[in-house]
């Protein structure tokens, strides 16, 4: 910091700190210090007008950030995405999927308001071999569909199709190495009834999204789903599902 040549004066600097972190790791912070060399009251303001703009720009950015990690609606909770957008959510690196709820609303084409929880797996299970995009489940029509490879689910992308009032949905999947499930079970139908808000979250720690299992009416344009649960090994094993 460069000090004010005039005695017995304070000044104000603000400045960026190119080390600082900020919510996506690669905006930088803007922030203020002051340092005392007196006991007067006047300040002497050291800033260009480029500094200024720099500051406001920053303002701006993170502002832009927090938007993005969700919409708010007359429900008064954060969704992943707004009335028929399509949109890609993926837990951060070494997490999973462990709790999924939706909100419905014909007048907004029979859509729903969708939002995803994660956690962290077992330390001891280290980090996931790979990551990956599985089969993509069309709109309009009931499916069932698990994370191949002895996969998890980590996260879900789906597209809006105005011509059905439905959905396509993909699970984003990841495979840990010495880890296949067992004990698999369904649970009951998530929403219990049609155009309903829907909601699950694992039964316990140890319990593992693997896929789902989907109904869909013509009628009503909604879909019920079953999720599959898994517990996993602490082995390898030589099957899809042992």
């Amino acid at each position: 910091m460069q000090k004010s040549s005039i005695p017995g004066h304070n000044y104000l600097l603000i400045y960026l700190d190119p080390d600082a972190e900020h919510l996506d790791n690669t905006s930088r912070r803007a922030f203020k210090t002051e340092e005392t060399l007196g006991s007067s009251t006047e300040f002497d303001f050291r800033m260009s007008s480029a500094h200024v703009l720099q500051a406001l720009c920053l303002l701006m950015v993170f502002s832009t950030v927090r938007a993005q990690h969700g919409y708010t609606y007359e429900t008064g909770e954060e969704w992943v995405n707004t009335w028929r957008q399509g949109f890609n959510f993926q837990c951060p690196h070494g997490e999973v999927l462990v709790a999924i709820r939706s909100y419905f609303s014909e007048k907004e084409g029979s859509d729903r308001l969708w939002n995803f929880e994660c956690q962290r797996t077992p330390y001891d299970w280290g980090e996931p071999n790979e990551c990956w995009w599985d089969d993509i489940n069309r709109a309009g029509l009931e499916w069932s569909s698990v994370c191949t490879n002895n996969g998890l689910v980590a996260g879900v992308q789906s597209k809006y199709f105005e011509a059905v009032l439905d959905r396509e949905w993909q699970f984003y999947c990841c495979r840990y190495a010495r880890r296949c499930p067992y004990s698999c079970w369904k649970t009951s139908d998530v929403p219990e009834y049609y155009k309903e808000e829907g909601e699950m979250v694992i039964p316990s720690y140890g319990y593992f999204i693997r896929g789902a299992q989907t109904t869909f009416s013509g009628v009503l344009r909604d879909r019920q789903w079953k999720y599959i649960l898994c517990r996993m090994t602490d082995f390898d094993c030589q099957f899809e599902n042992f």
